[in-house]
């Protein structure tokens, strides 16, 4: 695949947005060796459910509206000429699915209006969903504005706003800003003045237990722990550097994220806070998996983005539907009428 260079900083952005699309649907960007671990554990079959399958119901509140599962597809973009169709496209099978859409990174609409419709988009063909919007970390740790988020949160009458911590990516990427100094005190500010929600999530390197109880401690009470074991977004940057000999080791850097899940849960539970599981969520049986192992809501990226790119949004459509078959099946099985039984569900390592 060709990358191409660009001069303006606007013209940078929205390069490397395509580059990031490009390389995730035509590459094999997924960790190397390393697992998201959730193959190793299933949930212990129950012979008596006590139930009929029509008594299931996996409909869960997220951001003050309904979801007909607990999914989330998460946009991979936002900010170049391609993006308004992707993003549309993508709020357009939510819609119909009623399930909730995380756009990608609102960096290029700070900097400026020019694709502002890429994601103005989205709304428009969603208007009963979930949806929420979202900035990197270094942004954060530069000191923006309230104001700006709030333009941000406007722009797309987003029910929630994310701050994604990609120190990883950062490092890496070419043009990346390795500067984190201040994030923490900065999520604390937006956490307080923010009209809605502010979810923190990672990239595909994991939260730690201690960095989860250092944001709930600032008020954070949405987080995703977005574990290692699927997109390698250090690989997706690999991809793009002129130095790859020397970052390769980083291709499977990151927490796996069932160990990240576990790790999470009992101090999001101490803090009622809701957990998001993502990171390498590939497979409809990762999805029941993932809320046994403490997950409210479930969030996948890369294999929608694929779907929609190669087969189109019907085909999109049938997948989520045939996620929603299986997850329905799975809680019949187990005996959970609700997504709340589904997470008190057995589980066992194997």
């Amino acid at each position: 695949m060709k990358i191409e260079h660009h001069n303006s900083q606007i013209d940078k952005t929205s390069s490397r947005k395509k580059d990031h699309i490009d390389l995730c649907v035509e590459e094999n960007v997924t960790f190397r060796e390393k697992t998201t671990r959730l193959e190793r554990y299933e949930l212990l079959h129950n012979a008596l459910p006590e139930l009929n399958l029509e008594d299931v119901d996996p409909s869960v509140p997220f951001l003050g509206k309904v979801c007909a599962t607990p999914l989330i597809i998460n946009s991979m973009t936002g900010g170049y000429d391609e993006a308004e169709r992707i993003n549309r496209e993508l709020a357009e099978v939510c819609e119909e699915t009623k399930i909730a859409l995380g756009l990608g990174s609102q960096r290029q609409a700070i900097e400026s209006d020019r694709f502002h419709e890429s994601w103005r988009a989205a709304r428009r063909a969603a208007p009963s969903i979930p949806m929420f919007g979202n900035i990197g970390a270094p942004e954060v740790a530069k000191g923006i504005a309230t104001d700006k988020i709030l333009e941000l949160i406007d722009l797309i009458e987003a029910d929630g706003f994310a701050i994604h911590l990609n120190a990883l990516q950062e490092l890496i990427q070419p043009e990346g800003e390795p500067r984190f100094r201040g994030v923490l005190n900065g999520i604390e500010r937006l956490v307080r003045k923010l009209p809605v929600p502010l979810i923190v999530k990672e990239v595909g390197a994991g939260l730690s237990a201690d960095v989860v109880r250092r944001l709930l401690d600032v008020g954070v009470r949405h987080i995703d722990i977005s574990g290692a074991g699927g997109t390698s977004w250090s690989g997706v940057e690999l991809l793009r550097s002129l130095d790859r000999e020397i970052n390769d080791p980083f291709w499977d850097w990151g927490i796996p994220t069932a160990d990240a899940l576990i790790a999470a849960r009992p101090l999001c539970e101490e803090n009622d806070a809701l957990l998001i599981a993502s990171g390498g969520i590939a497979t409809s049986r990762d999805v029941p998996i993932s809320i046994a192992l403490g997950a409210h809501m479930v969030a996948s990226a890369r294999p929608m983005l694929k779907t929609l790119m190669e087969h189109g949004q019907r085909q999109l459509a049938d997948f989520l539907q045939n996620w929603e078959r299986h997850l329905r099946f799975t809680m019949f099985l187990v005996g959970a009428t609700n997504i709340v039984s589904l997470r008190n569900a057995s589980v066992r390592e194997i």
